[in-house]
């Protein structure tokens, strides 16, 4: 491919700023080129405000642009999967924001997709990218806090309006779908395995189905245990994690946007040091290199099909230890 990758975004979310349009601009190999929204006057605007040169009246006219290579979704989660399965099979590459799908089964049908497919198809998970997680996997591979016993993270936000799409469940809403997929995927990157959901607990609003919040806990390989949280009605913004180990503790503070300022404790027998990885590139900006290395050169990606399948697995039988339903799937 010689000229720069061009992608459209589905939807004028406030979110493709941040993940895609601020990073292209430091980049000279992608151009952000079309948009279409459910409302094309707010489309128009967007593309506006950033720059894009091309607004198309529907998510098809995207999809099916011989103008663009790649596709950018960052729609409420229900879509997430009709949209990836339809760019696959017009023959471009995915990036889908998270969570992946509505639920397994659907995550499925779009890993299937991506398998008769040669293109790149990645979920944004865009904190995996940045140093502060790689840092991490670097002082568990040290054994710096012996052999892991624990490790549990939370992420709690404060969004009171009940009329956002979080908190509605045909939109794919919940505490854990919106939030609790960040602590989730970190302890399963950190483990470099799967977990069993032992037990769960929710917080429930719209008839008892959509988690305000959801505590899991989980067990990993070797009898490691884990608590994953989140909540979507807090005093505060919390986006920690604690990995426990047979020699000490390490405390992770802002894992999900580490570029906003981060720390990583670590407490010995021997005493406490504190450090912090550097904020930039950052983890929307790493992604995004990320995505490109994949198009262009075939790198391989750690937030690919079969990892984005795992998570949505495990999301789907914390609800179920909740007594709740996996979110509905939508009709495609």
């Amino acid at each position: 491919m010689s000229h720069p990758i061009r992608i459209g975004i589905l939807g004028a979310a406030r979110i493709a700023k941040r993940a895609l349009i601020d990073p292209a601009v430091e980049r000279d190999d992608v151009q952000v080129t079309a948009i279409a929204a459910r409302d094309r006057g707010r489309a128009e605007e967007f593309a506006a405000t950033h720059g894009i040169p091309m607004v198309l009246d529907s998510y098809d006219d995207v999809v099916n642009s011989p103008d663009l290579d790649a596709i950018y979704i960052p729609l409420p989660a229900s879509h997430h999967a009709r949209w990836s399965i339809a760019t696959l099979h017009a023959h471009k590459h995915v990036l889908v924001e998270k969570p992946f799908a509505a639920n397994a089964t659907e995550a499925r049908q779009v890993v299937e997709a991506a398998a008769l497919s040669d293109k790149v198809l990645m979920e944004a998970f865009h904190y995996r990218y940045h140093a502060l997680t790689a840092r991490l996997q670097e002082l568990l591979e040290q054994g710096v806090v012996g052999d892991v016993t624990d490790i549990s993270a939370t992420f709690d936000v404060t969004i009171p309006d009940r009329s956002d799409i979080r908190y509605q469940l045909p939109l794919g809403g919940g505490s854990t779908m919106d939030l609790g997929c960040y602590p989730l995927h970190l302890a399963r990157t950190l483990m470099s395995s799967e977990p069993e959901v032992i037990s769960a607990w929710a917080r429930a609003v719209d008839c008892g189905q959509v988690d305000e919040a959801l505590e899991a806990t989980l067990q990993f390989h070797g009898g490691v245990s884990s608590t994953i949280r989140s909540s979507l009605l807090e005093d505060e913004q919390v986006q920690n994690a604690r990995i426990t180990g047979t020699l000490g503790t390490i405390d992770v503070k802002n894992f999900v946007h580490p570029q906003h300022g981060n720390q990583i404790t670590i407490s010995l027998q021997g005493g406490t040091t504190t450090e912090e990885v550097p904020l930039h590139p950052s983890s929307y900006a790493a992604q995004l290199g990320a995505f490109v290395e994949a198009v262009r050169d075939g790198v391989g990606i750690p937030t690919g099909p079969a990892d984005s399948l795992a998570n949505m697995e495990a999301i789907d039988a914390m609800y179920r230890a909740a007594g709740l339903k996996p979110r509905p799937a939508s009709t495609f």
